[in-house]
């Protein structure tokens, strides 16, 4: 049949073929969807997606359809799609970042070993591995490169690897993490139970009086089963031959795994010394056992078996105090309520927490969890907000106010409207904040990765020198009998174990990333979100900190003050009719007045005649009465004298109040009332204790220097410290100023106007972030506008970072110590292994120390 070629061609060549990056498949079953559904879409012929490199193919028809409607298409069914230009000027690069749960890893030289891997694989921007969450976190290019690469390529360096998921506290996806850590440490405990049963025999026969005994009586049991004669020492061999060679291949398999994989990337780890220690022993005695012509050396099966499990004890050790690292981030998750009482269909009913969506109302009762954020619509009740605040008083709540989830109704009830829930909460957000923190590396770490990078080769390197030394120099310079009936070649070969061994640099990997972890779960406990690593280091060198003044050092809004009548005149009434005419202003300062009158609970009564003056103040008619209420000029322009009272007003104002003035009819000034935004009740308290410990502290203003100066007096802060009068643009420049000089510098603002301050700052403190804790510029967050936690923040990071440089020495002092000790032939190879794990679970210890931790500024109720 002929084919119309024309008609053919003409279709082909009015179809467009397009590449887009996919993103958010996980599986097979996702890129099938997407191949199935897109050509449903008019216009779109066919598509072909690729689950590794996740990329989509779209062949399309430009007249019907275009890039942005397939991106839409794609949308709908769960996923991203990013069109890709293969022409035109260059664009940066599609960014893709995946966490890692990452097991197998050992030591330091391990992290850094798939640090290296990934980072040379194309599309990769940066890899951090954290050895103590046994997490990476990978930054990619999502169209060179899928997350089955990364893992493919984690796998091939002898570790495994799986995508880490990022769950919402409470809900079935965190417990499913935590139940998968649980299952991977029993799997550990049942490996280091085979191994303690296979080696303790081992040990038992080291024991002279069993030496003897057990080998003479199995083999004359083997002799009446088998018949022949059998040697005592040959059967002790065979005994040791059985017993420790499961250990070393079963139970030993991963050291091997680990080392191949390091060999492959051209490095060395833990593995590597383990792999290359306990092979040493093993292979010498399986020679001894089965080698004619060496039948009469000794064997060291217990040497490798022995160390074997010390390790894996080691590891066990380590694991479990590691576990109660991360105790913060389990009791904050702990807090998640399981279960929400919301109104479905005019009924209330129960849902699993995960089920709430925005615009829910939710219904709590006296003593239940608040499961989800939300702005209170009906009712009233005090809130404990201690476990996410640090603040042992209950909030007040009624309509309007916000609730956080995780916090506890203590008495009345309440009914809110849903605004976040599942992993936009408040809890979600400060878990995720911290666990980032954990993950990230402080520039401390560099020191101990930069140590990694050559420790194993030269631990190898000595280990062989020791092994030539003791093999042929040390021989000709002591008495035969020196050995011990052991030839120079078994103590050279122990030696040389023994220094592989106990190098092994384990406690240097924990030194920074398990402080951090307690650190940053130290704050959290304390309202105070520490968000990276370098955050926490830099604000241990902190030595200058800026204040913003307005709604950080003081309240933010203006507060009457003081209330003084003149000759005689009434107070209450002089105020009762100042207030009166301010009820109709909408000036800042008429609302302090309004406010302070509705507190006291004065009548107001109505006003005539009403005239707001701008730039002076107001008059009108009160009670009968011709009222002037404003500054100076108002009273000039109604002719009220007030030359007497001068002094007064200036006192006044030289406390950074604002006076206000009071005539009535008849020229007379009847009294004054002073108002202004005053200083927090904790600020004078922070400032005093941040000097105490070498802060230099400033504040910083829009305000005239005589106000700001004032305000300064009152906080403690020396005049030469104020930086008044500056716009909030130019802010950042002072900061920049400070640090031109030397300084590191802290800035503390509310996050909103100080935005560009805190970021030039070495470090920002964004205070007062509430629920909105992940939107907040600055790399310390703290939850609640108490300045004491900015003192709390300085104070715990330096507890941090005095705690990492305390187990650098212990980790350096430990191999620094420890391997001239074994390269002298004092140490044999499994007890090395036993202090070598036991290093790991001191540094690991000395973190958890942390965990008492104090503020030095107690929080006392108000």
């Amino acid at each position: 049949m002929p084919v119309d070629t024309e008609s053919t061609t003409r279709t082909e060549t009015a179809l467009q073929e397009m590449t887009f990056a996919v993103g958010g498949m996980t599986c097979a079953s996702c890129s099938a969807l997407i191949e199935k559904a897109l050509p449903k879409t008019d216009g779109v012929e066919s598509a072909s997606v690729n689950l590794a490199t996740e990329k989509l193919v779209a062949r399309f028809d430009p007249t019907k359809v275009d890039a942005a409607a397939i991106a839409e298409a794609v949308a709908k069914l769960g996923y991203t799609a990013t069109p890709l230009e293969k022409t035109g000027p260059a664009t940066a690069a599609p960014s893709g970042k995946v966490t890692l749960s990452i097991t197998g890893m050992h030591c330091a030289s391990c992290s850094a070993l798939i640090e290296k891997a990934l980072t040379r694989m194309p599309g990769v921007q940066s890899a951090t591995v954290n050895l103590a969450l046994e997490t990476g976190t990978v930054e990619f290019d999502p169209t060179v490169v899928g997350i089955d690469d990364l893992i493919a390529t984690v796998r091939l360096a002898g570790y495994d690897a799986t995508v880490k998921v990022d769950a919402a506290p409470g809900t079935a996806g965190e417990d499913v993490a935590a139940q998968a850590h649980k299952d991977a440490y029993a799997a550990e405990k049942r490996m280091f139970a085979v191994s303690l049963a296979l080696s303790f025999p081992l040990l038992l026969l080291m024991v002279p009086a069993l030496m003897d005994a057990i080998p003479l009586a199995v083999a004359e049991w083997l002799a009446r089963t088998f018949g022949g004669a059998w040697d005592p020492m040959m059967v002790l061999k065979y005994i040791g031959f059985v017993l420790a060679t499961p250990v070393q291949f079963w139970v030993g398999a991963r050291f091997y795994r680990g080392m191949w994989g390091a060999l492959k990337q051209r490095t060395g780890n833990m593995d590597t010394l383990i792999a290359v220690g306990t092979s040493a022993a093993y292979f010498y005695s399986l020679a001894a056992t089965f080698v004619p012509t060496l039948l009469m050396e000794p064997v060291f099966y217990e040497t490798s078996a022995l160390l074997i499990t010390f390790v894996l004890l080691g590891k066990l050790l380590e694991s479990r105090a590691k576990g109660r690292t991360g105790d913060a981030i389990k009791k904050l998750m702990g807090l998640a309520a399981k279960t929400a009482r919301v109104v479905r269909g005019g009924e209330e009913v129960d849902i699993p927490v995960e089920q709430v969506v925005v615009g829910d109302l939710v219904v709590v009762r006296p003593g239940e969890k608040i499961p989800v954020d939300g702005v209170v619509v009906e009712g009233s009740s005090a809130v404990d907000e201690s476990m996410l605040t640090g603040e042992s008083i209950p909030v007040e709540k009624t309509v309007g106010d916000t609730v956080i989830g995780a916090t506890m109704n203590k008495l009345g009830s309440l009914r809110f409207r849903a605004t976040k829930v599942g992993a936009d909460t408040a809890l979600a957000q400060i878990v995720r904040l911290v666990e980032e923190a954990q993950g990230s590396k402080a520039p401390v770490q560099r020191f101990a990765d930069r140590i990694s990078a050559v420790f194993v080769p030269a631990v190898l390197a000595a280990a062989f020198v020791t092994f030539l030394v003791w093999l042929f120099v040390v021989p000709r310079f002591v008495d035969p009998d020196f050995y011990l009936m052991m030839t120079p070649f078994v103590r050279a070969l122990l030696a040389g174990t023994s220094v592989v061994v106990i190098a092994c640099p384990c406690a240097l990997g924990l030194a920074t990333p398990t402080a951090i972890m307690v650190g940053t779960g130290k704050g959290a406990e304390n309202g105070i979100l520490i968000k990276s690593g370098e955050a926490l280091e830099t604000a241990y060198r902190i030595d200058a900190i800026v204040f913003d003044k307005t709604g950080t050092l003081t309240h933010g809004k203006p507060e009457v003050t003081d209330i003084e009548a003149v000759d005689g005149h009434d107070a209450a009434h002089m105020f009762r009719l100042a207030a009166a005419l301010e009820r109709n202003s909408e000036h800042p300062l008429a609302e302090a007045v309004v406010t302070r009158a509705k507190a006291d609970g004065l009548e107001l009564p109505s006003v005539d005649g009403f005239e707001a003056i701008p730039g002076h103040g107001v008059v009108g008619t009160v009670d009968g009465e011709r009222v002037a209420f404003g500054n100076r000029k108002l009273m000039t322009r109604e002719g009220i004298d007030m030359a007497a009272y001068e002094a007064r007003v200036h006192a006044l104002e030289g406390e950074g109040k604002t006076v206000m003035l009071v005539g009535i009819e008849g020229a007379k000034l009847v009294g004054m009332i002073a108002v202004a935004d005053t200083l927090k009740e904790n600020s004078a308290e922070a400032v005093a204790r941040l000097q105490s410990i070498g802060v230099d502290v400033y504040m910083i203003t829009g305000d005239n220097r005589r106000t700001a100066e004032a305000i300064a007096a009152q906080a403690g802060i020396a005049p030469d410290h104020v930086l008044a009068e500056v716009l909030p643009e130019h802010k950042a420049e002072e900061v920049q100023k400070l640090q031109a000089a030397g300084k590191t510098v802290a800035m503390v603002g509310d996050g909103i106007n100080d935005t560009p301050a805190l970021a030039a700052a070495d470090v920002g403190i964004a205070m007062g972030a509430g629920t909105d804790v992940a939107m907040e510029t600055g790399g310390i967050v703290l939850i609640k506008n108490d300045l004491r936690d900015v003192v709390t923040a300085i104070e715990l990071s330096r507890a941090t970072m005095r705690k990492i440089k305390q187990n650098f020495i212990w980790a350096l002092g430990y191999n620094t110590l420890g391997i001239p000790v074994a390269a002298l032939g004092l140490l044999r190879p499994e007890l090395a292994g036993a202090a070598m794990a036991l290093s790991s679970v001191s540094v690991v210890t000395s973190s958890l120390l942390l965990r008492r931790f104090r503020p030095s500024l107690a929080k006392r109720p108000a």
